[in-house]
């Protein structure tokens, strides 16, 4: 099996195709109104979405996306390394020395994945976890960039194999709202109301296991069964336990890493620390004896209550948000060859993901920024505008330029995502 290049369409999720209901998280993720979705059940209740209800024409199930063949590609042929595949059995994971070794003369790496011992625990009744699949497999990728445009809020994916009469995990809550899409095989998912509601990314379920394992005994919100094409979304703090039916279940876990109030309120608080830090008072060395118990705060908290109406995190938020995900690929090779061909008629579009905006004559984006002379912001204002545009539209000087900092990209191009190296960061675990 081959990556399927999603990226030649249109992408997705631009703000205008949410509003209009044509995003991803409208037109493969729901049956609902958007609108309905967002306050009825956004962060707040579960929702099961089945195949065989949908009244409108779209891809049948998910296998445009994931399928066992891009399981055994991904297994067998990619190389990947220990943080990309996790092995779960009995609710407990097991030790990646365990399922990991040197490939050999070129490729001694230790923690390269072993087919044969994979092929083992699975037999064994083992469940495989493909994780950061955002940056594996390109079909997701190109997905979980598009839910998140909709969304607001970045995504990840995983991928969960599980043997007939298996279950990976036992029942626990994630720190972060889920779709599951079941792509292959049925499992049955038992839910329960959280036992602590909107946990907070430093607030696991193992610090209420207690509290988990009682409420896992009485009643669920939603006892079902997955078919293939059907989706659940979960808010966080949900608590869930999964078990395949009889035969081999695959399901997609998007996890949605989303903003919070208490996050903004971590950026405020550091933009008035930051503040702080320019004011020789709060700069200033305590008394010789300085008790804890005996200081007056008063001075300390009114000059902190004023630097916080003051404070102002915005930059901070944005830089926060274009670090939690990637631009859109890059060929090195295409892009050299596009530069050096560069004619008037050359067609270029911004690249994908690359959350750009002007900031004055800076260009800040998710490659870093790029200051312009006057000139060139009506030329720049017009490409974000478009996203398309001709090497000639643009001034042939300022196109090559944003080829060279990787803002551009050749119109067409879509250099595979899972070509590049597998190890680039750790992928965030998430059960599910």
């Amino acid at each position: 099996m081959t990556d399927q290049q999603l990226g030649d369409r249109q992408h997705p999720g631009s703000a205008s195709q949410v509003e209009a209901g044509t995003g991803v998280l409208q037109s493969r993720l729901l049956q609902i109104p958007l609108a309905e979705f967002g306050e009825k059940y956004w962060a707040t209740k579960a929702l099961l979405t089945r195949a065989r209800d949908a009244t409108t024409p779209g891809p049948a199930g998910f296998h445009d996306l994931f399928s066992a063949a891009a399981v055994d590609e991904l297994v067998s042929r990619r190389g990947l390394r220990a943080p990309f595949l996790r092995v779960a059995k009995n609710g407990a994971t097991l030790p990646d020395t365990a399922f990991t070794r040197p490939a050999g003369v070129g490729a001694s790496i230790a923690d390269q994945l072993d087919d044969t011992a994979l092929w083992r625990h699975f037999a064994d009744g083992a469940t495989l976890v493909l994780q950061a699949l955002h940056r594996t497999w390109q079909p997701v990728a190109d997905f979980s960039s598009a839910l998140a445009e909709d969304l607001g809020h970045p995504v990840q994916a995983n991928a969960y194999i599980t043997p007939p009469q298996n279950r990976g995990f036992d029942d626990h809550y994630d720190v972060h709202d889920v779709f599951v899409m079941q792509i292959e095989g049925s499992k049955r998912w038992i839910i329960h109301e959280p036992v602590h509601r909107d946990p907070l990314r430093d607030q696991p379920w193992s610090d209420r296991a207690d509290e988990v394992a009682r409420a896992a005994e009485t009643e669920p919100a939603i006892d079902t069964v997955l078919e293939p094409g059907d989706v659940l979304y979960l808010p966080r703090g949900w608590l869930h336990a999964a078990q395949a039916q009889g035969e081999v279940s695959i399901h997609l876990t998007l996890g949605i890493h989303v903003w919070t109030r208490y996050a903004l309120a971590e950026q405020l608080l550091q933009d008035a620390l930051s503040a702080l830090r320019d004011d020789p008072e709060m700069r200033s060395t305590l008394p010789l004896g300085f008790d804890p118990a005996t200081t007056d705060l008063g001075p300390i908290r009114d000059r902190l209550v004023a630097a916080l109406g003051t404070a102002d995190p915005a930059a901070a938020v944005q830089r926060t948000r274009r670090g939690q995900a990637r631009p859109g690929p890059l060929g090195p090779l295409a892009q050299l060859a596009a530069t050096n061909a560069l004619t008037p008629d050359a067609q270029l579009r911004l690249r994908p993901a690359l959350d750009a905006g002007l900031d004055g004559n800076r260009l800040r984006s998710r490659v870093g920024w790029l200051d312009f002379p006057e000139p060139d912001l009506a030329a720049v204002r017009t490409l974000l505008n478009r996203t398309t545009a001709t090497a000639g539209e643009l001034g042939l000087p300022l196109a090559e330029r944003l080829l060279r900092a990787g803002v551009l990209v050749p119109a067409g191009a879509t250099p595979a995502q899972t070509d590049s190296a597998p190890d680039a960061g750790r992928p965030a675990a998430a059960p599910a």
